[in-house]
């Protein structure tokens, strides 16, 4: 390979807000569930929640007043989502695109969600080639925002993550990759992403592209966000 910057070793891509738009199944279920049993909730009570463990949603559901173990809300959420992302892939156009020139240029990929296995296998079955790895909720023991699953998901490829690069859009999960030592971009999808040294922020993938990440994996920063967030 001939270029001033090295390719990133592998790309590592969150998957509900960042590769597909699930994040209002995942309300729209929680808000469901919530009402089944009284419960107010709001779409700000949801985007509360995004990126974080399943467990730990469920605890709040429960705390709220779901009347139900965390697990039985877990699973319940998990069925909702899974059947509807089975039905039909809420793609962001954006990351697909992206993700099909990575795929191309033949670095290797990785899914690492909060999500549980049913659900990124899913995900998985409409684009079988496109991961090496598959890192989920259920495979770790702590939860975005510790770096452990991306963490898990480099030595599984078996590449530095000081070498990768990682696509995130929730606060916990733009903590979680830029502690693990990755190259972190943070999207702006639905969540404010607040500014750090040496994370990149970007208001879509649009524009983003192989070359680009292979500057950013080179060590440039990019901040589209400027001062707001």
């Amino acid at each position: 390979m001939t270029s001033q910057h090295p390719l990133p070793a592998a790309v590592l891509w969150d998957m509900d807000g960042t590769l597909i738009d699930s994040e209002p199944y995942w309300i729209t279920a929680e808000t469901e569930l919530a009402h089944q049993f009284g419960v107010p909730w709001t779409h700000d009570d949801g985007l509360s929640l995004v990126g974080n463990p399943l467990t730990v949603s469920g605890k709040v559901l429960q705390d709220r007043g779901v009347d139900l173990e965390i697990d039985q809300i877990v699973e319940h959420l998990l069925g909702r989502v899974t059947a509807q992302v089975r039905e039909h892939v809420p793609w962001q156009a954006d990351a697909r695109a992206l993700l099909e020139q990575v795929v191309a240029a033949g670095i290797p990929c990785a899914l690492v969600t909060m999500s549980y296995t049913r659900l990124a296998n899913a995900l998985v079955a409409h684009a079988p080639d496109a991961f090496a790895v598959v890192v989920t909720g259920d495979r770790v023991s702590k939860g975005k925002p510790d770096p452990e699953a991306f963490l898990t998901a480099a030595a599984e490829l078996g590449v530095d993550i000081a070498d990768c690069v990682a696509l995130e859009d929730s606060p916990a999960g733009v903590a979680s990759a830029y502690s693990s030592g990755a190259h972190t971009i943070g999207v702006r999808r639905l969540t404010p992403i607040e500014g750090r040294p040496g994370l990149s922020r970007v208001r879509s993938l649009e524009h983003m592209t192989v070359p680009l990440l292979r500057e950013i994996a080179g060590g440039r920063r990019i901040d589209e966000l400027g001062a707001s967030t």
